[in-house]
């Protein structure tokens, strides 16, 4: 029997014993729930819809012992087939770096624009379902201990800053905005509870007056936030946004579960960025001989047929092309269960910017879900730069992968299918798709074309501007002089990510912010094209089973994946 991680079991394939490693797995998964209520919310589990995670340094060390005993448990146990032996490698490689990142101390001082307690503690309302006053009420139970997660939060960041860390100034100053318009009267929770209805119409009083007092209770507790991280953190928050090479290293491994040359992966990305822009380059003549880059996009933005106007107009196109794709990839290209084949486009209820994918519940009672958080003032949509974007996060991307990985529930234990989540493999397979995409011929049009290359674009620059800023590294002399600086990165990125202004600065912020996983996006599609041209050099490949089998396998660290398909 091989320990090698293959996991060769079909996706079509009879339901497997339970095995022991599945055991550990399973238990794993369900400390996870315990320790994160809103884990369960995630994955639409009954029970906990009130609840919170303890955010304190004790409650992250409950995370830290889970992940230590699981470990200890799954020592020296043998794999009972391929897919327990991809499980044994993943969780040794994911728990362990767990442990590491734990070990730094850097766990505590977790915050940014993006992804931090701080937006996660709101986020979860978005998740919650709305239709039923005991939803309702779930929600204000919810709201209700906003505070309590909060100050646990607090009490993490308060003990960060006493052991010399504490994230950049910049990413603090940009939280205490966005936990002061939490707050605000025309904030998130007061909205939440003016604009609170069931399916039948308004909320029972007494429901609705637990929503407003949750509301309230919520709002205090994120203005007490703000005034922490504002009179406390800001004062000794280091102005240097570059996080160093170890720590870089560190969240490189965390985003790819996989280790790179990092030098190597910067000289990589100019090299890409270079290629891409050269291919623009000829695409902008297909739209119009002699075009530059620039006056090609000019002309796709004044295109009438191919401008929204408004929000409900995007979410009615984001639909109709998602449907689109599901219906003509669906048995040709991949295989696509009906019970998969839902996907709902929403407006996200914040402005923060962004466009992101939730996956459906474990039963599929909550569909898959791509949200788009429009940043204020912004109304106008161009769909030749947008249509990569819906494939990335739709079909064949986000939604393509996670569903599947929920629906092979025959196949992987809970956590290989709920709790594995690497986004260099998440990210470079959606990236993967939107290549891919042009492949299949659904991006002939030099217009759509053109947006699939611009997405390409902004992922490369990415590689070089965060590899480079926070590894400080030299600037190539096409785009200036000396070592990297933010300033020098924002100039540049200006130069290649066609987004707004309002998107810009968000994107900036949230690279410096969140080290390491900007490039995972670009750096997993390298390795999972990489992968895919190794397999083509041997006999008998076929693209569609080859797709079939690395998404039946779900979401692993990309050197996991890489031992999984080759061998």
């Amino acid at each position: 029997m091989t320990t090698e991680p293959t996991d060769a079991t079909a996706a079509t394939g009879p339901a497997r014993p339970h095995t022991a490693i599945d055991a550990i797995a399973d238990d794993y998964t369900d400390t996870l729930i315990r320790l994160n209520p809103g884990f369960a919310t995630e994955l639409g589990l009954p029970g906990h819809e009130r609840e919170y995670q303890d955010f304190s340094p004790a409650g992250v060390e409950e995370f830290a012992a889970a992940a230590r005993e699981t470990l200890a448990a799954l020592d020296g146990l043998e794999p009972a087939d391929d897919v327990d032996a991809v499980t044994l490698d993943a969780m040794r490689e994911r728990l362990g770096l767990e442990l590491e990142i734990h070990h730094s101390g850097w766990d505590l001082a977790d915050l940014n624009n993006i992804a931090s307690p701080a937006q996660d503690i709101r986020a979860i309302f978005d998740l919650m379902p709305t239709d039923t006053a005991a939803q309702w009420d779930h929600i204000a139970g919810r709201a209700h201990n906003v505070p309590a997660a909060l100050d646990g939060y607090i009490v993490s960041l308060r003990a960060a800053k006493d052991a010399g860390k504490v994230a950049a100034a910049r990413q603090v100053a940009i939280v205490v905005e966005q936990t002061t318009k939490y707050a605000a009267d025309d904030g998130f929770f007061a909205k939440l509870a003016a604009d609170a209805t069931t399916a039948d119409g308004p909320l029972p009083g007494d429901v609705q007056s637990r929503l407003d007092a949750g509301a309230a209770a919520a709002r205090v507790a994120y203005s007490r936030l703000a005034g922490f991280l504002e009179s406390e953190l800001l004062p000794v928050a280091p102005e240097k946004d570059a996080v160093g090479r170890e720590r870089y290293a560190l969240a490189s491994r965390s985003f790819l579960g996989a280790a790179v040359d990092l030098e190597e992966t910067y000289a990589w990305g100019v090299q890409e960025l270079d290629r891409l822009v050269a291919e623009q380059e000829r695409v902008a003549g297909l739209i119009r001989p002699g075009a530059t880059i620039e006056e090609a996009k000019e002309i796709l933005n004044n295109d009438p047929a191919r401008q929204l106007k408004g929000t409900d107009a995007l979410r009615a196109w984001m639909q109709e092309l998602s449907d689109r794709a599901v219906a003509g990839l669906a048995g040709v290209h991949f295989d696509i269960p009906d019970i998969m084949k839902t996907l709902e486009c929403k407006i996200a209820p914040t402005d923060e910017g962004g466009i992101y994918y939730t996956g459906p519940s474990d039963d599929f009672s909550r569909p898959g879900r791509m949200w788009w958080s429009v940043p204020p003032g912004e109304d106008t949509f161009t769909t030749w730069a947008e249509t990569t974007t819906v494939f990335h996060e739709g079909v064949p991307g986000h939604h393509l992968q996670i569903a599947t990985t929920t629906y092979h529930r025959e196949v992987l234990n809970k956590w290989r299918r709920n709790v594995c989540w690497t986004s260099g493999h998440g990210e470079g397979w959606a990236l993967y798709a939107e290549k891919l995409m042009q492949e299949l011929g659904y991006l002939r049009d030099p217009g759509d074309h053109m947006g699939m290359l611009d997405m390409q674009r902004m992922r490369a620059a990415r590689v070089v501007f965060d590899i480079g800023v926070h590894l400080e590294l030299e600037v190539p002399e096409r785009w200036g002089s000396g070592t990297w600086t933010p300033d020098k990165g924002y100039d540049f990125l200006t130069q290649h990510l066609a987004i707004s202004e309002g998107q810009l600065k968000f994107e900036f912020t949230r690279y410096l912010g969140w080290p390491g996983q900007a490039p995972s996006y670009k750096v997993g599609q390298r390795l999972w094209e990489q992968i895919r041209a190794e397999l083509e050099s041997r006999p008998g490949f076929e693209l569609k089973a080859f797709h079939t089998k690395a998404l039946t396998m779900g979401s692993v660290g990309l050197d996991t994946l890489k031992r999984a398909l080759l061998g």
